[in-house]
């Protein structure tokens, strides 16, 4: 029988030098169990399991991102108090025997009311927005006449006014569109205009306070 070589203390080095003496317990159980492997026990590990492809999430991605719908309360708090102000603008319509509920309006009621905290809900926004794209609009339609695409250009240059006044309010685009492809009479379209945007933003901070849990507004007011 031949003699068993004394243990190589040299860490495969190829030098005399011996490895330092471990402390007890270092390394860890863990670390000894891989680092002193055979290699049969690693050639006949079993292999790691697969990873289970995910699946798709098809709901999520219809459902999107939006935010929460309100409570059944604020639901009703905020068509309640729309509705109640488009009423008010027909009354007075009816009262002075002229349009004033025009599609713009109820645009800015429902902004005013269900996204109150935005910059373009704030009576600054909604009140000089509407006014400036009147003057737009009415500039617009002496220049060009009452066309299409008149009406077009006029909301491309009513939104860039109101976003260099920093008073960004989309439905007044409309407004601009309104009065190019209807011309109603400035005289009487103008102050009825003015009243009611001023009448949508008090009923818009009337509404806030008839609801304690309802947000405060505006926010600012000019």
């Amino acid at each position: 029988m031949l003699p068993t070589p004394p243990a190589d203390r040299t860490g495969g080095r190829g030098d005399s030098r011996p490895l330092p003496p471990c402390r007890p317990g270092f390394p860890p159980a863990e670390v000894r169990n891989v680092l002193f492997l055979s290699t049969d026990e690693i050639t006949e590990a079993p292999p790691a399991p697969a990873r289970p492809r995910p699946r798709p999430r098809i709901l999520p991605r219809l459902v999107g991102r939006a935010p929460a719908p309100p409570s059944t309360g604020t639901a009703l708090h905020n068509v309640s108090a729309v509705t109640a102000v488009l009423l008010a603008l027909v009354a007075v319509g009816s009262v002075v025997h002229e349009p004033v509920l025009i599609p713009p309006l109820a645009a800015s009621a429902a902004i005013v009311h269900s996204v109150p905290r935005l910059p373009l809900a704030q009576p600054r926004s909604v009140i000089a927005g509407h006014l400036l794209c009147a003057g737009v609009g009415y500039a617009v339609l002496a220049a060009l006449g009452s066309a299409p695409w008149a009406a077009a250009l006029a909301a491309g240059i009513g939104l860039a006014v109101m976003t260099v006044a920093r008073t960004p309010h989309s439905p007044a685009c409309a407004t601009a569109v309104v009065i190019v492809l209807h011309h109603p009479r400035p005289a009487t379209f103008v102050p009825l205009l003015a009243g009611a945007v001023v009448m949508v933003v008090l009923a818009g901070w009337a509404a806030s306070y008839a609801r304690p849990s309802a947000p405060r507004y505006p926010a600012y007011w000019w």
